[in-house]
């Protein structure tokens, strides 16, 4: 199964852990796939940079670059598909959109109503993690 996990999932899943972090963990292990994009690991990494996430990296004992190297090291890195302007409302997620077409993702995984309210994007379903990690478990 192969995956894009939008930023605040990702970030979720190496910062605290909870099923985001399952989904990460068992790509590590190559159970599932996660790909994503240039732009979207570039965000990523600024997010992981702000002040307000240095706590919770310090209690870890994990650097910024440590975190951000180890998830770009296990994602398949794709080229954006050139899509169609679809989420008016917050452009910036067109490009989960875009990775997940590009990489012919089974899923794309957020907490992110304007992405989850979408349901699904050029047939590929739009899930929030914990239905993620359901379909993970049916798949084996």
């Amino acid at each position: 199964m192969r995956l894009v996990l939008d930023t605040n999932t990702a970030l979720s899943g190496l910062l605290w852990g909870g099923t985001p972090g399952r989904l990460i963990d068992a790509a590590a292990i190559g159970q599932v796939e996660l790909a994503s994009s240039a732009a979207l690991l570039a965000e990523l990494q600024g997010v992981l940079a702000r002040e307000k996430f240095a706590r919770q990296l310090a209690r870890r004992g994990v650097a910024v670059g440590d975190v951000f190297d180890g998830y770009a090291a296990m994602v398949t890195l794709v080229l954006p598909a050139a899509i169609t302007p679809t989420i008016t409302r917050d452009p910036a997620d067109d490009q989960v959109l875009a990775a997940a077409l590009a990489a012919n993702a089974d899923l794309i995984v957020s907490g992110d109503a304007h992405l989850l309210d979408l349901d699904r994007f050029l047939g590929i379903a739009i899930v929030t993690a914990a239905v993620a990690a359901e379909r993970m478990v049916a798949a084996r």
